[in-house]
């Protein structure tokens, strides 16, 4: 029979593993969007390591299925006019030709390293160093460059980029959610992986086939198209209505299964985040790029920030106190 003292020195070291666990789950989530864009092209395997180099605790990333079932990285549904160039160096003529009518091969001939130069986007990232020849590419390239990097830690926060309102660009929400599961277990990155959308069909999908995935329901409230209102279900929201649940959108979301709120930074209050906290969602806001945004957002209790400057978010988390996952360099 173990002593007394032997007894309590057990269930001490439980609590402190238990209470370690909680603190890692809980630790504040530092995102670089699409790799870091405001540094390098958006979602490229430059700006990833780039992004790992730095070091963040997540990589923020989008997601779109080819002609041929290949998983590509790409912020829009298809080839962007302001990124992609042909062979003779042209950008492509908008709209741009949706990734679900392109094979892998043929998406694989686009130049995307650099901004159209007299581009809205081109204005809006003035620092961003351009790397020609950078080319679009697949999960299981970054997933490979992750490996290659020896970082253990670094998450992937995978957005599905697929509107309900444009079936016509992507494949259906099984056909999209299928191919990417299939992808993520094969690599064995299950246990690294939140899946996000603004198309909460998807994410309900996600929550059947896997459900320890942690899913991520992205919000935004305001402008000409925002994709949830408080008073009624819209045709991103899978039929769950913040109107039946008091018009609290962390409450429909926990109806829903969620793991994480992910509410433009504009729309979120100290008040919500305490209401999603009492609720057991963890709230995780985006695109946060001036200092001041971090700081307001760090101080209102957010468990995470997406931002196109990880940069400068390492400079503003660590000043607030917060621990500062380590860089782990690599080449793209």
């Amino acid at each position: 029979m173990p002593s007394r003292a032997t007894t309590i020195l057990t269930v001490l070291a439980v609590l402190a593993a238990g209470l370690a666990h909680t603190e890692q789950a809980m630790a504040f989530d530092l995102e670089a969007h699409r790799g870091g864009r405001a540094l390098l092209p958006e979602n490229t395997l430059p700006a990833f390591a780039n992004a790992l180099s730095m070091g963040v605790d997540t990589l923020e990333l989008d997601v779109g299925v080819t002609a041929d079932g290949e998983i590509v990285i790409s912020h829009e549904r298809g080839l962007n006019p302001d990124l992609a160039r042909d062979a003779s160096g042209a950008y492509v003529t908008a709209p741009g030709t949706p990734f679900v009518k392109l094979r892998l091969d043929e998406i694989r001939t686009y130049d995307v390293g650099q901004i159209r130069p007299d581009s809205a986007y081109a204005k809006q990232f003035p620092e961003q160093r351009a790397v020609p020849g950078t080319r679009i590419p697949t999960l299981k390239q970054l997933f490979a460059l992750v490996r290659r990097s020896g970082n253990a830690n670094v998450r992937f926060n995978i957005e599905t980029k697929i509107d309900p309102n444009h079936p016509d660009e992507s494949l259906d929400p099984q056909g999209f959610v299928t191919p990417l599961l299939d992808l993520i277990d094969a690599e064995k990155f299950s246990d690294r992986v939140m899946i996000q959308s603004f198309d909460w069909r998807t994410l309900q999908l996600v929550q059947q086939r896997a459900p320890k995935i942690p899913t991520v329901y992205l919000t935004l409230q305001r402008g000409s198209a925002p994709t949830v209102v408080l008073d009624k279900a819209t045709n991103w929201t899978a039929g769950f209505s913040p109107a039946d649940h008091g018009g609290s959108l962390p409450r429909t979301i926990k109806a829903a299964g969620g793991a994480i709120w992910s509410p433009y930074f504009g729309d979120v209050t100290a008040a919500l985040v305490a209401e999603a906290h009492a609720l057991g969602l963890r709230v995780v806001v985006w695109t946060v790029n001036k200092r001041d945004d971090m700081a307001r957002t760090i101080d209102i209790g957010v468990d995470g920030i997406i931002s196109d400057n990880p940069d400068l978010l390492r400079q503003v988390a660590g000043e607030k106190g917060i621990a500062l996952p380590a860089g782990t360099p690599v080449e793209p």
